[in-house]
């Protein structure tokens, strides 16, 4: 079965951390490039961060020293260490891969709210 599942968001206060978790399948994870998004409300969703299945990493400049996006190929998981977290981050991350593919539905992503 082909599926995303996105864990540990949760309601941090200005400044915290968080580490977002991602499992997926192995046939959306092997040999892809994968992402974290988010959504906030009223928002179209965007890409965070990515990370190549070598390793290599990229951020959108919002997020560039604050958010640190990891893999483990043996576990078919991604990661997202979230620090000095601000309120504008808050929104639902989902995971994915990068750019999303056609046919691979989306996860139900995991909440994260930070407050001021």
């Amino acid at each position: 079965q082909v599926q995303l599942v996105e864990s540990g968001g949760d309601f941090v206060q200005d400044g915290g951390s968080l580490r977002l978790s991602c499992a997926a399948s192995g046939s959306i994870f092997s040999g892809k490039a994968m992402g974290w998004y988010r959504q906030a409300p009223g928002k179209e969703r965007e890409s965070v961060a990515r990370i190549t299945d070598g390793g290599f990493t990229a951020y959108v400049d919002s997020v560039k020293g604050r958010f640190t996006i990891s893999r483990d190929n043996a576990r078919n998981t991604v990661y997202l260490q979230m620090n000095s977290l601000k309120p504008e981050d808050t929104a639902v991350y989902y995971c994915h891969t990068s750019p999303p593919a056609l046919g691979i539905p989306w996860g139900q992503g995991t909440q994260v709210t930070v407050s001021s």
